[in-house]
C-alpha cells in the first residue's frame, strides 16, 4: 500500500518530435494536444494538483502550462532532445523531485479519460508492485520474426473467443519508483516476477499520435466525438 503523498504525476513534453514536428502545439481541431492533456489532468481527483509536473524545455510549452496553472519541471535542452538513452537523461526529474513514485501520462493520447487516470492512480496506490503498465487485452494469434506462431493453437482452427488472452503495451499510462529509474530500470523490473502489475485499458482511449496519419485521423475522431 502506497501513500498518495509519495506519488507525483508527470507529463513529458517537447516540440522536437521527428515524425510529427511540433505536434504538441500544432492546431488539433480548435485546440492542441498540450491543452487537451492539461485539461484532463485538471479534471483528475485522485491526486493533488500540487503533485503534478509538466516536464518541458521550450518556452512555448511553458507558456501553455502557465495558462493552465500547471507546474513546470524545467528539463534541459539535452533532455528534451534525448531519445531515451540514458534513461536518467530523458527523465531528469528522477532525483530532483521529493517523491518516491511517479505516474507518467502520455501527452499524445487525446482520448484518454480523466477517470481512467484516476483509476490507474488508485490501483497503483493499492498495489504491492513497484511498477504498473497500462495495457490492452488482445484475443488473437501472433507470430515471431521467424514466422513461427507463438500463440498456443489449442483447437483445429483459430478461435478468437477461446484463445488465451495476451496483453499489448498501451503506451498511455505507466508508474514506477524514481530510484529504479536512477538505476536504469524503467517503471519496473521486467525480469522480476510480481514487480510489474498490468492495468487493462479500453482500446479506444489509448489512440497514440506518433505519425502524421494518426494526427490527421485523430482530428477526425476528435471532431466526431465533440459533435
Amino acid at each position: 500500500m502506497k501513500n498518495i503523498e509519495d506519488i507525483c504525476v508527470i507529463v513529458q513534453g517537447r516540440l522536437g518530435s521527428q515524425r510529427v514536428p511540433k505536434k504538441m502545439l500544432r492546431a488539433f481541431c480548435d485546440t492542441t494536444l498540450t491543452d487537451i492533456c492539461l485539461d484532463k489532468i485538471k479534471a483528475c481527483k485522485s491526486f493533488p494538483q500540487s503533485s503534478f509536473f509538466f516536464s518541458a524545455w521550450e518556452p512555448e510549452l511553458k507558456k501553455v502550462c502557465d495558462k493552465h496553472g500547471a507546474q513546470v519541471f524545467y528539463r534541459s535542452e539535452k533532455s528534451a532532445k534525448s531519445e531515451g538513452t540514458p534513461m536518467t537523461e530523458m527523465y531528469e526529474w528522477w532525483d530532483k523531485l521529493p517523491f518516491k513514485y511517479c505516474v507518467l501520462v502520455n501527452a499524445c493520447a487525446p482520448f484518454l479519460k480523466p477517470a481512467t487516470i484516476d483509476n490507474f492512480v488508485t490501483e497503483y496506490l493499492k498495489s504491492d508492485a513497484d511498477g504498473m503498465f497500462g495495457v490492452i487485452e488482445k484475443k488473437n494469434y501472433f507470430w515471431n520474426s521467424q514466422h513461427q506462431i507463438i500463440t498456443p493453437l489449442t483447437e483445429a482452427v483459430m478461435n478468437t473467443k477461446t484463445v488465451e488472452t495476451t496483453y499489448e503495451a498501451a503506451h498511455s499510462l505507466y508508474a514506477g519508483r524514481l530510484d529504479k529509474i536512477g538505476r536504469g530500470i524503467w517503471m519496473g523490473d521486467f525480469n522480476e516476477p510480481g514487480d510489474i502489475e498490468l492495468f487493462p485499458m479500453a482500446e479506444q482511449e489509448v489512440f497514440d499520435i506518433d505519425y502524421e496519419w494518426q494526427f490527421l485521423l485523430g482530428e477526425k475522431m476528435w471532431e466526431s466525438k465533440n459533435e
